[in-house]
């Protein structure tokens, strides 16, 4: 008797939460965001003589609009003399849904096997490292990964490709892809045929794009395929993953792109797909 009202309870209780999984909204998704680093210099005092990590408030507000929750990932340092911890980078691949590599400072030369042209393009190795092993981290837990600007460049150094290290200099035939005017300044790319970016506007060859980067893909890395090149240059301007899982980068600032202001693309159908993949990879 006790047995047979067990089993009826059980099966109510399956009833009940698969009822309520068919009506209730999917579980917020929880994204994480690569952090800004801000080494102190050597004569700095107060808060400016610690190390700072932050978040650029329009990358986050972007992800956040579509009413995801946003993690900025600290750095992790098991040694450390104040505080130390037993987390690791895989755990908030694990517990995350997806990943967001925001833009900043120059990828080191020296990670693709060159030394610094120029001392202002050294970069920042401490913040490649860090976001090398994230995006490993998430790609290893079969978590969605979307790159911008800086991004784009490290997921292409960390997968085995090289970069231009200065356009102007490197490439002097292209076109301005950096001014003073920053934020302001915009440039066509081309969308390749059969891509996903085709794919996802149908009926679109080109668009306008916010251009904020003096360093561009050289060699491509393993397992990432060209999705959009510069008009007329010919620079690399997104990347898309062809190994397991999710990864897709861009050259532009998607978060600089008001919906259908000052004639540049619409940037949401890029953040739809990327929280499509993180929510079918939950």
């Amino acid at each position: 008797m006790a047995s047979r009202l067990w089993h009826q309870a059980s099966a109510q209780l399956r009833s009940l939460r698969g009822f309520l999984a068919r009506r209730l909204p999917p579980a917020t998704l929880k994204i994480g965001m690569s952090a800004r680093l801000y080494h102190p210099a050597p004569d700095a005092k107060g808060l400016r003589s610690k190390t700072m990590q932050y978040l650029e408030q329009s990358a986050a507000h972007w992800v956040m609009s579509r009413d995801v929750l946003v993690f900025m990932v600290p750095t992790v340092d098991r040694e450390g003399l104040l505080h130390r911890s037993s987390i690791r980078i895989s755990d908030y691949a694990r517990h995350l849904d997806g990943l967001v590599l925001q833009g900043g400072a120059d990828v080191n030369p020296r990670n693709y096997g060159e030394e610094p042209l120029d001392a202002e393009w050294e970069g920042d190795r401490m913040r490649d490292a860090y976001e090398m092993e994230l995006l490993h981290e998430f790609v290893e837990a079969r978590k969605p990964v979307l790159g911008i600007c800086r991004g784009l460049q490290i997921i292409n150094v960390a997968l085995g490709g090289t970069l231009q290290q200065d356009i102007a200099t490197q490439l002097p035939e292209a076109q301005a892809h950096v001014t003073e005017h920053y934020d302001q300044h915009s440039h066509e790319v081309r969308f390749e045929p059969g891509s996903g970016l085709a794919r996802l506007y149908p009926g679109v060859e080109r668009a306008r794009v916010t251009s904020i980067h003096h360093q561009a893909v050289k060699a491509l890395g393993r397992n990432l395929v060209v999705e959009a090149r510069s008009e007329p240059d010919g620079l690399i301007e997104a990347l898309r993953g062809t190994g397991p899982g999710y990864v897709f980068a861009v050259q532009w600032h998607p978060e600089f792109h008001v919906p259908a202001g000052r004639g540049l693309l619409d940037c949401t159908p890029i953040l739809d797909e990327f929280l499509a993949a993180a929510r079918d990879a939950g």
